[in-house]
């Protein structure tokens, strides 16, 4: 992941920034991947640090052992005041073993309205040597009065060729592949398919699902895959198959005007699940209704 981070714009800037000795007081990092926001942040930090590979330095700020780089909050606990009253009390004092100090925030915006309000002013007016760097997976959350006083590091969607160079390393390479395809940019979302069984099961069933043409064989496979615990990737993974079967005019027994028909009832599928529907009851009505379309098709082309 080091390297798809270091060929982004956001951290370019960063190290444009750097070399020009012009860092902001605090920057907000946009990364839509909560499995990697962390690991992300401290890949950004390295830098700010001017940390090579292997040296000491490196090492420490990896193990967070560096004095000079304080990461809030602890693992698996949330911003409070009484946290980020201990931060803005460290950050009155000057850097210990560097000259520069940096304080990281893992999903800054989780942070509530108040926790917010109570950083702005010293994001806004911080020790000339004091910085901040802020984690957020969204922008929404973020109050636009903090927004407008850091400079905003945005981290786009990957591509599927890029996280599948990523994944390619581990498992097996059909399982990568649709998990590159199916994780719509966000690596963290595609390392846990690919590396979760549930995953192969859920591909091995949207291929089920999306190939059916008999209304005999209907019921058995909505039996199977109606107790699921992964309703909606399983969706996604249908609504996948069939954009690709449309787009490359291959891949399903299914005519052009069914694969069509299916791709407009999935999002009503999806907003189904959402309001707990019986899923098994959904997805045998689902292809009763893909299968019947397909076979009108058929019909009109004989």
């Amino acid at each position: 992941m080091e390297q798809l981070l270091k060929g982004t714009t956001a951290y370019k800037i960063l190290e444009g920034d750097c070399e020009a000795d012009k860092l902001s007081h605090a920057y907000m990092l946009d990364f839509p991947d909560l499995k990697n926001l962390k690991a992300a942040l401290v890949i950004f930090a390295l830098r700010f640090f001017g940390a090579r590979t292997g040296t000491p330095l490196y090492q420490r700020i990896v193990n967070e052992s560096y004095t000079d780089l304080k990461i809030y909050p602890s693992e698996g606990k949330k911003l409070d005041a009484q946290t980020v009253g201990q931060l803005l009390e460290d950050s009155a004092m000057r850097p210990i073993e560097g000259d520069k100090k940096l304080y990281v925030i893992v999903g800054f915006d989780g942070a509530s309205a108040l926790i917010q309000n109570k950083l702005l002013k010293t994001l806004e007016e911080p020790l000339p040597d004091v910085h901040f760097l802020l984690g957020v997976t969204s922008l929404a959350p973020v109050l636009d009065t903090v927004k407008s006083r850091v400079k905003l590091l945005e981290i786009p969607p990957f591509t599927e060729s890029q996280i599948f160079e990523v994944l390619e390393r581990d498992g097996h390479k059909q399982i990568n592949e649709a998990a590159a395809k199916s994780a719509n940019g966000v690596l963290g979302v595609a390392q846990n398919m690919a590396s979760g069984g549930w995953f192969e099961a859920v591909l091995q069933g949207a291929r089920e699902i999306c190939n059916v043409k008999n209304v005999s064989e209907i019921g058995q496979i909505a039996y199977k895959y109606g107790d699921t615990k992964y309703k909606n990737e399983l969706l996604s993974e249908m609504q996948r198959l069939y954009f690709t079967a449309l787009k490359e005019d291959t891949g399903l027994p299914l005519y052009r005007g069914a694969l069509v028909y299916a791709l407009e009832n999935i999002p009503k599928a999806f907003a189904d699940v959402k309001f707990n529907a019986f899923f098994q009851g959904l997805l045998y009505d689902f292809m009763l209704r893909v299968v019947k379309e397909n076979n009108r098709w058929q019909k009109l082309q004989q």
